[in-house]
């Protein structure tokens, strides 16, 4: 078995001391989930640049929702030329 030194430990069991920290990884598993079922759906994604468009555009509108934004706004701002951006610490 693995041994843990005190730094690891200190991430591993974050979620016990830091209420922000989920203790699970369900909101990264869901925000895969999409990609995923996209490929089951059309077989594949047929280009890389076409992964990687989809991807991206499926990041920035997760993004937008984490922050509360509605994805119809934060599209049509981007369509504009004038891309919501999430306000920095």
């Amino acid at each position: 078995m693995r041994t843990f030194s005190t730094s690891s430990s200190q991430d591993y069991l974050r979620f016990a001391r830091d209420e922000r920290v989920p203790f699970d990884n369900n909101a990264a598993e869901r925000e895969i989930r999409m990609i995923k079922l996209r490929q089951k759906v059309s077989g594949c994604l047929r280009t890389l640049a076409g992964a990687e468009q989809f991807c991206a555009i499926r990041s920035y509108l997760a993004t937008a929702r984490k922050h509360g934004v509605d994805f119809f706004h934060a599209l049509v701002e981007l369509a504009e030329g004038r891309p919501w951006l999430p306000a920095t610490a």
